[in-house]
């Protein structure tokens, strides 16, 4: 099968699968989402090329052999004329490094054989001297392409000027950063590099853009590391560049190659602009749906919308991304009032508030608590949407006994003893114990006298992912680190699970976004969590609330399941088609 037959006839397992989102330093070819099946397709359009499997072999072409020989004879020739040195001799290529077979012509070769390579130039302003040039550096350049727009300028000297200056043709492949990423130089002007990029200048006409495939594959297939030193930042010496075992093909092949990857990619190309436009299309049509939900007058009005959705279910809830949003949406309209009818019988939250004030009272009253401090008046420009009859706008601290965070402190660890809970141990949503640190039990003790987590709390992330709602369901006892916040109430009065829905939903969680301060590792202040702005509904209502969001919430995690498994299935297949064809 040909490789226009392999994508053509596979269509449905390159475009199938989820797109995922490119991460990273750098660019890449594509748009800014690439789609699972079509950058494996890539990767194998990018490996048969190497391994002489995308163009049929032409007897009447030069071997690679005799493309060597006459790469050695020019060699000796500016070696004679003092052009360049004489390399060193590289190492003999080991049968382990010979990972697949070679078509006939072609032969193995390290990349140093066939390319006199350098680094450029170190800038140092207080010593560096010569005329002006504009040169580029690591940030400049990326996978196939440059950005200049922020092109500096260096002093060098006229005699070092050929060693720093790349011309149309050369290769640029970056020493640092992200080592190994290359672009071909296809500007008429030539340009001058820094010392952390290596310049690679191809004898007898050797096809760069050849050579800047082969890199291309070996970073899409992670081969590149073997080549890299460093963690984090890595780096590719001119020793290890020189050493790298290269396929190379007749010259003409190579030209061959070339066109036929350019034309495949840019087959690619437009199956991921296809793909892209249509998920984009799918995502403004999810948005508008969901919208008429928001846009409900009444619960009767939504179920009305929501049997309209749910008839199409299959076709409009096909990703993650759009399960995501139908969440979000449901949780909005929770609160709201526009999810479940209302009772015109039920208690009003009014007098519900009433009840948490006077049990409130009675706690200061009794020196269990401390008293209130004057909350901000809640103005209408608050209120971002009119509450049914019987709910009540109000502040997080009017229903609450207590808002304060762990320690403030790094308290000393011990081998085992009482948990010591920090976000990462609740930032799935649940607590969880496995992996967390301990502490004394007179430590815990002195702690727990400020800060004493019980079943039923609501513990809130204060730092990274902030404004994770977490139920206390443990009878264990804990403490906790200042990254978590606590939240006492009368939890007899106040549902605690309605209000943990009311802190996920996207009201209050733009409330909680906007209270972090700080630059980096950004804090949710207690001071803004205690003046939160809630609705809150009758009792009655908050627990019919609560009991629909997680019967809807059940049906978009089966859903979101069968999406997951789905798109892994695709992969599979993905992976398996380029498997049998390579």
């Amino acid at each position: 099968m040909s490789i226009e037959q392999l994508i053509t006839e596979h269509l449905d397992i390159w475009t199938a699968a989820d797109t995922e989102k490119k991460s990273g330093r750098g660019r890449s070819s594509g748009s800014v989402g690439s789609v699972y099946g079509i950058k494996k397709l890539r990767e194998l359009i990018l490996e048969l090329a190497v391994r002489g499997k995308l163009v049929p072999q032409d007897a009447s072409d030069e071997p690679a052999s005799e493309l060597l020989k006459r790469i050695a004879a020019e060699k000796a020739k500016l070696i004679a004329e003092g052009k360049i040195k004489k390399d060193k001799p590289l190492p003999v290529i080991e049968p382990e490094e010979v990972v697949y077979e070679l078509p006939c012509g072609w032969n193995w070769v390290r990349f140093g054989e066939i390319a006199q390579h350098n680094s450029g130039k170190t800038l140092d302003s207080g010593r560096n001297t010569g005329t002006l040039h504009d040169y580029i550096t690591t940030s400049n350049l990326y996978w196939g392409c440059f950005e200049l727009a922020n092109v500096r300028q260096m002093p060098i000297r006229d005699e070092e000027f050929d060693k720093c200056s790349a011309k149309k043709g050369d290769l640029l492949i970056c020493e640092g950063g992200e080592a190994g990423r290359a672009a071909v130089w296809f500007y008429e002007k030539d340009i001058c590099f820094q010392n952390h990029i290596h310049r690679a200048r191809f004898y007898c006409e050797i096809d760069p853009y050849y050579a800047y495939r082969f890199f291309e594959k070996l970073n899409a297939t992670g081969e590149i590391n073997d080549h890299r030193k460093g963690v984090g930042i890595s780096n590719m010496s001119g020793k290890a560049l020189a050493s790298i075992a290269f396929p190379l093909p007749p010259l003409f092949e190579q030209h061959r190659i070339v066109a036929k990857v350019d034309e495949l990619m840019a087959l690619c190309d437009q199956l991921e602009n296809q793909h892209n436009n249509a998920a984009e299309a799918h995502d403004k049509l999810v948005t508008h749906l969901l919208g008429t939900l928001t846009q409900s007058q009444n619960a009767e009005d939504f179920n009305t919308h929501w049997q309209r959705i749910s008839e199409h279910f299959d076709t409009l809830f096909t990703t993650e991304t759009s399960i995501d949003a139908l969440k979000q949406t449901l949780l909005q309209l929770a609160v709201m009032g526009k999810l479940v009818p209302q009772d015109p019988n039920d208690e009003p939250a009014s007098e519900l508030l009433k009840r948490i004030q006077a049990e409130k009272a009675k706690l200061i009253a009794e020196g269990k608590i401390k008293k209130d401090k004057p909350l901000a008046v809640i103005t209408d420009d608050e209120k971002q949407f009119d509450l049914p009859v019987g709910w009540e706008w109000v502040r997080l601290a009017e229903l609450t006994t207590k808002i304060t965070d762990g320690t403030h402190h790094t308290p000393t660890y011990v081998d085992s003893g009482i948990p010591f809970l920090s976000v990462k141990d609740m930032s799935s949503g649940v607590i969880d114990f496995s992996s967390t640190r301990f502490i004394s039990s007179d430590e815990h003790e002195q702690l727990s006298k400020r800060c004493n987590p019980e079943l039923g709390d609501l513990l809130l992330t204060k730092v990274g992912t902030t404004g994770i709602p977490v139920v206390v369901d443990k009878t264990i006892p804990f403490s906790i680190f200042v990254s978590v916040a606590l939240i006492k109430a009368p939890w007899e009065l106040v549902n605690v699970d309605y209000l943990r829905l009311l802190i996920t939903s996207p009201f209050v969680k733009k409330q909680s976004a906007d209270g972090t301060e700080g630059i980096g590792n950004k804090n949710l202040v207690l001071r803004k969590i205690e003046v939160f702005l809630l609705a809150i509904p009758p009792s009655n209502e908050q627990q019919s609330i609560v009991a629909k969001v997680d019967e809807l919430m059940v049906i978009c995690d089966k859903l979101k399941e069968r999406i997951t498994s789905s798109n892994k299935l695709q992969q599979k297949l993905a992976d398996v088609v380029i498997e049998q064809a390579i």
